[in-house]
């Protein structure tokens, strides 16, 4: 849980700073969206067996939430390869 917190802030810390043009820390909207998520994740059912929510059978985001989440993955995933290849490898590793 813990890894997959620390991923999610980097790819929105990526995305915030890209598309948003902030410097340093995350503009309103992502700080939102990054709270948000922090608790959905503290209160996941599964834990320490716990999927991405990509392949996750409980979607517990709301629908607009989910479709930002969504967008951050979309922006952040590829480029994480290249700025962080260790989390993007055990992101990818733990789809599987």
């Amino acid at each position: 849980m813990a890894r997959e917190r620390k991923t999610f802030d980097v790819m929105l810390r990526m995305f915030c700073r890209d598309r948003h043009g902030t410097a340093l820390g995350l503009c309103p909207s992502c700080a939102a969206l990054q709270q948000y998520a922090r608790e959905r994740l503290a209160h996941c059912p599964f834990q320490a067996e716990k999927s991405t929510c990509l392949k996750c059978p409980v979607h517990c985001y709301k629908p607009e939430m989910r479709a930002q989440v969504i967008e951050v993955m979309r922006y952040a995933g590829p480029r994480m390869i290249w700025r962080h290849p260790i989390l993007a490898i055990l992101h990818l590793l733990s789809k599987r």
